[in-house]
């Protein structure tokens, strides 16, 4: 569309100004091919970008922590369950690459059911058990509905064609995700919006801050998507009490002017006037043979109707709880209301996933009904949480029976990090294994050719050549000045103006990004990484941990990849009074900070502490854990106006020491395990053997 004269000049005059421009500027000159409706705000990327990584989001490689339950039952196609700590974003768009290893051809695609529940997105408090102060939502508006519409992009791909995606919002924001929704699955594949609850009655009544201004909020929505009409669905029945027979009449209000006679019993009847029969022939035929027709005391012809000891649900779910409180974690589902979606949108043997593992209990209860899982959460706590539920499934509550144990341990299932890796487990690798890595947590296409005699491994998405240095070959050198001179004289410039050289960092002796020879310019890709800052568009961002219970569910990207780097940690234990009391007395992160780019100083890192009293040297089972807040003195928390994160970094920095709260002995094993977190989610494992 072409400007008028006066609108060229106005719009010369607005840029000179540096003003924004207005919608209607922006529309002719940049034409979009426009939908029936869509939802139009600032920060909206164009799917193509998102799934081409313009985001600055990439796949990154997985790394097995740990196999547990590697004798236990596993299916016949040799599959384990994932339990994945890091962003999910990363996650999913590794999955949607489809190149790892660990999940190549086992995912994409094959995913029968999505459920996730997003924190959301307005920036309120919300509640927890008996209405306490729950979490605090992070993310807001425009930014929260991108955050969620990029995560649905990237989930709709990995979808099954007869898959079902369905999420779980309140009023706030489900609007505007629903119109999302429908740009991204098509309007016409939205099935269906159920509601559930929020939370009891009972726990409005006994809320202490309870405002008059408005109604308390009593339930969510949960949208249903799918791909296309072959979709898996099954009405799930409810079972009842058993109620008395009930004899009915056969006679219904007459559309037809001429109803037909019939004959009932041996009698040929014509209905009241007005009236007509309810079944044909054939049906009363039918049914006068199994005894379900009879002649009540006036001669008025009825049926039976059979008791039944189910009934069909429908869209309002108010019958059971929306959330649960058995973990302890904020917002956790309940398992009712996981078992009532799993059984109604899959099948046994069924792929399901949830990218939000908050507590974990899409999990637990996918494994109860025998479905396969995936499941991913950018949080310390919750990867504990979910780790722990699987572990102790076997004494949990029978979801079949609830009067029952479950009676069944989990099936083998793996921890994997996907963005935070452990250096050793790296070069632990075999040397392919090795190769394939760092090949993709540099985003190296694998291309092997020779020039001039060097053996180049792959090429960057720029077009330049990658050579994996060969470590194991060459443990008594270095990339140092006469190595690359040396690789200089062979290839010179005939490999490009740049020359990708991945190493680890201790075979590397240059601090600078690259090193230049007669305009070539060779930069070193290091293990651990030190981020070269002019290759990438996006600054990288570590994974955040929170510090108080209630930013459990803050919602922050995690851009690029991070190598574990342990805190330093000095503690003490001792008995008094039938308990084990633990003193910090030194915690320290091998971490500048991202913000300010200065060194940590002692506590003010520190984001929260698991324990395991009962630990049996070899698996973590979390009992108990603090966050950084709940460990401070207790006239710090009773400051309620001094809430938020940089209040907490603030007390924590001016501590000599943290007391832990007394653990007693007889909750205790032979040995006790603390893991020791900090803000970008470091761990520090500790063992103390108890007498």
């Amino acid at each position: 569309m072409k400007l008028s004269e006066h609108e060229i000049n106005d719009l010369i005059e607005r840029l000179q100004k540096g003003e924004n421009l207005p919608e209607d500027y922006k529309y002719k000159l940049f034409p979009v091919k426009q939908k029936e409706y869509e939802l139009v705000y600032g920060g909206k990327m164009r799917k193509e970008d998102i799934l081409a990584n313009e985001d600055g989001v990439f796949p990154v490689p997985l790394q097995v922590e740990k196999i547990f339950n590697g004798k236990r039952e596993i299916w016949n196609d040799g599959w384990k369950n994932i339990i994945a700590f890091g962003d999910n974003l990363q996650f999913l768009k590794t999955i949607y690459e489809n190149k790892d290893p660990l999940i190549k051809d086992k995912i994409k695609g094959k995913v029968k059911l999505i459920y996730i529940d997003p924190p959301f997105g307005t920036g309120d408090e919300y509640d927890g058990k008996e209405g306490q102060k729950g979490y605090t939502a992070k993310i807001k508006g425009a930014n929260f509905v991108e955050f969620v519409r990029r995560r649905v992009i990237v989930a709709k791909d990995i979808l099954a064609e007869d898959g079902n995606f369905l999420i779980r919002l309140d009023y706030h924001f489900g609007d505007y995700v629903k119109v999302l929704l429908d740009e991204v699955f098509g309007k016409n594949n939205f099935k269906n919006e159920f509601t559930v609850n929020r939370i009891s009655k009972k726990g409005f009544a006994n809320r202490s801050t309870f405002k008059a201004a408005k109604y308390p909020q009593a339930s969510d929505k949960v949208f249903w998507y799918v791909k296309s009409s072959e979709n898996f669905f099954e009405i799930v029945k409810i079972p009842k009490e058993a109620t008395k027979e009930k004899w009915h009449s056969m006679d219904t209000m007459d559309v037809n002017p001429m109803p037909r006679p019939r004959v009932i019993l041996g009698k040929t009847l014509i209905a009241p006037k007005g009236r007509k029969w309810m079944f044909k022939q054939e049906k009363i035929d039918e049914m006068e043979k199994l005894g379900l027709i009879r002649f009540n005391s006036k001669g008025v012809p009825q049926y039976k109707v059979k008791n039944q000891d189910f009934e069909l649900l429908d869209t309002n779910w108010s019958d059971i709880p929306g959330y649960s409180f058995k973990t302890g974690y904020p917002t956790e589902n309940s398992e009712q209301l996981l078992d009532r979606i799993i059984r109604s949108f899959s099948k046994e043997g069924d792929i399901i996933m949830d990218f939000f593992g908050g507590s974990g209990t899409t999990i637990s209860v996918a494994e109860q009904l025998n479905r396969k899982w995936i499941i991913c959460d950018i949080g310390k706590l919750s990867f504990y949480t979910m780790q722990k539920r699987l572990l102790n499934i076997e004494t949990s509550k029978s979801i079949e029976n609830p009067k029952q144990k479950f009676g069944n341990p989990a099936k083998s299932f793996l921890t994997v990090n996907t963005g935070h890796y452990d250096l050793a487990k790296i070069f632990d690798l075999k040397q392919k294994e090795y190769s394939d890595f760092v090949m993709n947590l540099f985003e190296v296409e694998p291309k092997k050719k020779t020039i001039s005699g060097i053996q180049i491994d792959g090429e960057k998405k720029d077009g330049y050549n990658v050579i994996i240095w060969q470590y194991w070959k060459f443990k008594n050198s270095s990339v140092d000045e006469d190595f690359l001179h040396n690789l200089h004289g062979h290839i010179g410039n005939k490999a490009g103006k740049r020359v990708y050289i991945v190493a680890p960092a201790s075979y590397v002796d240059f601090i600078s990004d690259y090193y230049e020879i007669d305009k070539v310019r060779y930069y070193f890709l290091k293990v651990p990484y030190h981020i070269i800052r002019e290759l990438h568009k996006v600054q990288f961002k570590k994974f955040r941990q929170p510090q108080s219970k209630s930013n459990v569910n803050d919602l922050e990207d995690a851009i690029g990849f991070h190598f574990i780097r342990q805190p330093e940690v000095k503690s003490e234990l001792k008995e008094k009074s039938g308990a084990y009391h633990i003193t910090i007395n030194k915690f320290l992160s091998d971490f500048s900070e991202e913000e300010t780019n200065r060194d940590m100083d002692n506590f003010e890192s520190l984001a929260m502490v698991l324990i395991d009293k009962n630990f049996d040297g070899d698996t973590f089972d979390m009992d108990e854990y603090y966050f950084a807040e709940d460990l401070l003195p207790k006239k710090r928390k009773k400051k309620d106006d001094e809430e938020g994160t940089e209040n907490i970094k603030e007390d924590l920095k001016h501590l000599n020491q943290i007391v832990l709260p007394p653990i007693p002995k007889n909750e205790c094993g032979k040995k006790l395990m603390l893991v020791y977190v900090d803000i970008y989610g470091n761990e520090f494992k500790e063992e103390f053997k108890l007498k």
